[in-house]
């Protein structure tokens, strides 16, 4: 186990590093006293921008991409640890290019933990989605082979120093892309709150919450854990109302607009097979990599005799917010303290 007296003065890698988390988790490593941190991404424009809002001598920057091996290599070498969240996590544009999905999520994926051992590196974790469980788009699938790349890694290298683990949560809120800023923006041009589904669930998650995972599997993971924040869920409906009501609209105009491509009702966070071996960490879930060596018949051959009556741990069945609960879980983000400190 890894203490947090670890990150102290350590060199961090941190992929996607301008991203909504990868941001959001390089200000928590300065706040923890790394000595470098390294923002890897292929946005020069936005880590310039980073460059100029931090405005701190321990930021390093590295312009590349996952798929590029020497430009990820180049980011690793020297570093303690690293931080894998560069993706391509737009459901409509993996559907549409899904070979780009794979190129990224996959390819880069295994690019990342190649060059993590290469350097030395102790520790990799790497984020993935409540999409990659029973997946039925090209981003959940991609992210599925991606968790399967580094549990195979963890499980072909046992000897290896670089220890690697997962963490896999749900939608984060106010995040790039995601459907709170875009209620938001409705709400200010007086246009209708566009939903997909009115009974369709979303488990909600800080991006704060999101680094405190990423944090917890960091310190406690063996090779190839996968980890899962507890969270609850509200229905897209009551996250829509919910929004208004901070917003001070209590009666917002409601545009159901279908199901798109690509989405389920309600997501999973981790299977029924994967809830059998979990083990209770209070506010997380830890599932053990399932070890076994390349003897098929240990796969293929031998059944489950625990194979009882769980269930999935889905949006749908976890703690169900209300308006007023989901009120107050908006009311905790940051995000909203500004948009609100400006519309006053």
């Amino acid at each position: 186990m890894t203490d947090l007296s670890s990150i102290r003065g350590a060199t961090v890698t941190v992929t996607g590093g301008t991203g909504s988390f990868g941001s959001t988790m390089v200000r928590h490593l300065l706040r923890r006293d790394a000595g470098e941190v390294r923002v890897f991404s292929r946005d020069e424009a936005k880590q310039d921008e980073m460059r100029s809002r931090f405005s701190d001598a321990r930021l390093r920057f590295y312009l590349g991409d996952v798929r590029d091996y020497d430009s990820v290599a180049a980011a690793m070498v020297g570093a303690d640890f690293a931080f894998h969240a560069a993706a391509l996590k737009q459901v409509p544009s993996c559907e549409f290019f899904p070979m780009q999905a794979v190129k990224t999520n996959v390819t880069g994926s295994h690019n990342v933990l190649q060059a993590a051992s290469s350097a030395g590196v102790e520790s990799v974790v790497l984020l993935s989605t409540d999409k990659a469980v029973y997946p039925v788009n090209a981003m959940g699938m991609s992210k599925a082979l991606m968790e399967k790349t580094a549990q195979a890694f963890a499980r072909n290298n046992p000897k290896s120093r670089t220890r690697v683990s997962l963490t896999r949560y749900g939608n984060v809120m106010y995040s790039r892309g995601s459907v709170i800023p875009r209620f938001v923006d409705q709400l200010q041009s007086s246009s209708p709150l566009t939903i997909t589904e009115p009974t369709m669930t979303r488990f909600l998650m800080s991006l704060e919450q999101s680094v405190d995972l990423v944090e917890y599997a960091f310190l406690h993971a063996e090779p190839g854990d996968l980890f899962v924040r507890k969270a609850p869920a509200a229905t897209i409906e009551v996250l829509a109302k919910a929004v208004a009501r901070v917003m001070g609209i209590t009666e917002p105009q409601i545009e159901r607009i279908g199901t798109r491509h690509g989405e389920k009702l309600h997501e999973t966070l981790l299977s029924r097979e994967e809830m059998l071996k979990a083990d209770d960490h209070g506010d997380y879930f830890r599932v053990p990599l399932d070890a076994r060596s390349m003897q098929y018949g240990l796969f293929f051959e031998e059944g489950e005799v625990a194979m009882t009556a769980v269930d999935d741990y889905t949006s749908e069945n976890t703690t169900r917010l209300d308006v007023d609960g989901t009120i107050g879980l908006l009311q905790t983000l940051p995000e909203f303290d500004a948009l609100l400190a400006v519309t006053r």
